[in-house]
């Protein structure tokens, strides 16, 4: 037992439904000599599936400490803080309960802990049947994983169904494909923009909207100087000065609950008459520079041209 807690302590998160081979990978890895230095591991195990851990063979196995937590209303910042007191644990080993939503772990993480790796992993003959009925939590699973795993992926099964439902959510997680006898296969299908960024007009259509805002924010280097038009919904702030405006649109990421306005500053070539929700055909330069939008720098639009327009059919973004 510590007397206080590290400084920082690595935590590995494995994330995923049931009988979805978390537990599988977690147990091949603890049996890893090379995952094991000497470290104390406190392996924290959300719910309870069809395969027990077989702890006597974890590398280093009497410097691990195995809690379940099956029950929600422990998962908080002081339970935890204690379990990690208790065991004097130099590092924290998660699988992850996946109907919990993963904010509430993130919520109740003690002071010090540090996410180190987050892996999700998805039984691939029934993951398109979660992500219809439990788009959220698919979501959720998803969306800060550096790498999701497709286990028992069949060879005729589509890859682009499975690639595409998690681009539509990361462009960054890695994806694998695994078959029943173990064969990994790494996704490498080329995931080219919907408009052609080194068009001398960038022109963003309306169903493309939340592409383009996710490549800006992501890759902002790569548009600064470029010329882009697209309709916008228009933001005033009265803080702001007469010729700085907003323009975005709102988007859906997963669901109607996440619906946001996603927008950025524009400069307009003159004083305009525009009102928060009025709609605009917007055409300018793309910088980035300081402005009041931001704490500091950001993608800012010099406009050249900006026309009232009526609101497009296809208002609300997603990326479907």
């Amino acid at each position: 037992m510590k007397n206080k807690l590290p400084t920082e302590t690595p935590v590995y998160l494995f994330l995923g439904f049931l009988e979805s081979g978390k537990t599988t990978f977690i147990q091949g890895t603890m049996e890893d000599p090379r995952f094991s230095t000497g470290e104390k591991t406190l392996l924290l195990v959300m719910e309870e599936g069809e395969i027990d851990y077989e702890t006597i063979k974890f590398a280093g196995a009497e410097n691990v400490d195995y809690v379940l937590i099956d029950d929600k209303a422990k998962l908080t910042e002081s339970y935890l803080t204690q379990l990690q007191m208790e065991k004097g644990a130099d590092r924290v080993v998660v699988e992850y309960n996946g109907m919990w939503a993963l904010e509430d772990f993130f919520n109740a993480m003690p002071e010090g802990w540090m996410i180190n790796q987050i892996m999700t992993f998805f039984d691939s003959n029934t993951f398109l049947n979660y992500n219809a009925n439990m788009r959220q939590l698919v979501y959720d699973k998803i969306e800060n994983a550096q790498l999701v795993v497709f286990n028992r992926f069949d060879e005729k099964m589509d890859k682009m169904e499975f690639h595409k439902v998690v681009r539509g959510i990361s462009r960054r997680t890695d994806i694998v494909y695994e078959s029943a006898d173990g064969k990994a296969d790494f996704d490498d299908i080329e995931d080219p923009l919907p408009f052609d960024i080194n068009a001398p007009v960038v022109e963003i259509e309306d169903r493309d909207y939340a592409f383009f805002y996710r490549d800006l924010m992501e890759n902002v280097e790569a548009y600064i100087g470029k010329t882009v038009k697209f309709k916008a919904l228009v933001a005033r702030d009265n803080r702001l000065g007469a010729l700085d405006i907003v323009v975005g649109r709102h988007i859906m990421t997963c669901c109607a609950d996440d619906i946001e306005y996603c927008g950025f500053a524009c400069v307009l070539p003159e004083e305009r008459d525009l009102q928060s929700r009025d709609w605009i055909s917007v055409t300018g330069k793309m910088q980035f520079q300081k402005h009041r939008v931001y704490k500091g720098k950001g993608p800012v639009l010099i406009a050249e041209k900006v026309i009232v327009c009526e609101e497009p059919d296809e208002a609300l973004a997603t990326f479907y």
